[in-house]
């Protein structure tokens, strides 16, 4: 897996995901909430399998790659 989500995108998906799991313990108190955890699995392993799909990466550019 290449990693395709870059740090601003990283730090948003924390805090989406951060926002969503507090459903969980303060307003509707409903499992739903337990959908944050998949923006948190994606910072996790900076890959996002939908951007992956369409092509996109907010990663900046690695440079050329290494030659063995």
């Amino acid at each position: 897996m290449t990693k395709n989500v870059g740090n601003i995108d990283k730090a948003f998906r924390v805090i989406l995901g951060i926002a969503l799991l507090s459903l969980i313990f303060v307003g509707p108190k409903t499992l739903w909430g337990l959908v944050g955890l998949v923006p948190l699995a994606t910072v996790a392993m900076s890959w996002c399998p939908v951007y992956s799909l369409f092509g996109v990466s907010t990663c900046p550019a690695a440079g050329p790659p290494k030659q063995s």
